[in-house]
């Protein structure tokens, strides 16, 4: 699943999208209430964590501009701004939960997967399906056919992104940005061993191929090659 992390402390964060993607999860961050209005608005997500305190607009303005919209991306507030005049503003404009600094990280996971469990978002998925392969999104499981398959949290990663793109050439620029949370190295054969690895479980011993080699540009997930 996709989230979208709006945090003006680099160092904040950095911890939140380092333990986020190690959890499972694809991250973008941003550090302003200006770039985080716009990945909210032009970019899918699961969910939005932010802060309130943020440079150029800050979060109840982004929220606001959301709501308004017609964005019913679930929000959940991350601030250390804790009086109960803050928290009724911020759910009075349509966030869906609020959590004060400083947190266990162990907590933010469970609001998380309560927000996710809730599919308050017009664009919440349960599960994506390509040919006879289903990923449960909530669960985190795959099975092809009748067969469960068992993936790490980076191949389940992966295979989320490409399935939610499915039919999308996607550069490996993107997968190791999106995956790996790192700048793309010409020389890196981390994605082509990552998707090796992948493949093997999801196309071995079927007889239609999901994943497929662009030569030159990339992967995608489909059900035949066009």
């Amino acid at each position: 699943m996709k989230l979208l992390v709006i945090e003006d402390e680099e160092k904040t964060g950095h911890y939140l999208r380092k333990g986020l993607v190690e959890s499972g999860f694809t991250v973008d961050l941003v550090h302003c209430g200006i770039d985080g209005r716009h990945f909210a608005t032009t970019e899918f997500y699961d969910l939005v964590i932010m802060d309130v305190m943020l440079p150029d607009l800050d979060g109840w303005q982004v929220l606001k501009f959301m709501r308004e919209g017609g964005n019913l991306t679930p929000v959940l507030f991350l601030t250390a701004r804790d009086s109960i005049e803050d928290r009724v503003q911020g759910l009075d404009l349509g966030a869906d939960d609020y959590l004060v600094k400083p947190f266990a990280f162990s907590e933010l996971l469970a609001r998380i997967r309560s927000l996710l469990r809730r599919g308050t978002g017009v664009n919440f998925h349960e599960s994506i399906t390509v040919e006879d392969l289903v990923i449960d999104i909530n669960r985190r499981t795959v099975i092809r056919g009748d067969h469960p398959i068992k993936l790490t949290a980076r191949e389940f990663t992966l295979l989320e992104l490409l399935a939610r793109r499915q039919g999308e050439v996607i550069p490996r620029s993107i997968i190791t940005s999106q995956v790996w949370d790192m700048n793309f190295d010409g020389d890196a054969n981390v994605v082509d061993v990552a998707i090796r690895r992948l493949r093997a479980k999801v196309d071995e011993g079927y007889p239609t191929r999901l994943i497929h080699t662009i030569r030159g540009m990339g992967y995608k997930l489909q059900a035949s090659e066009q």
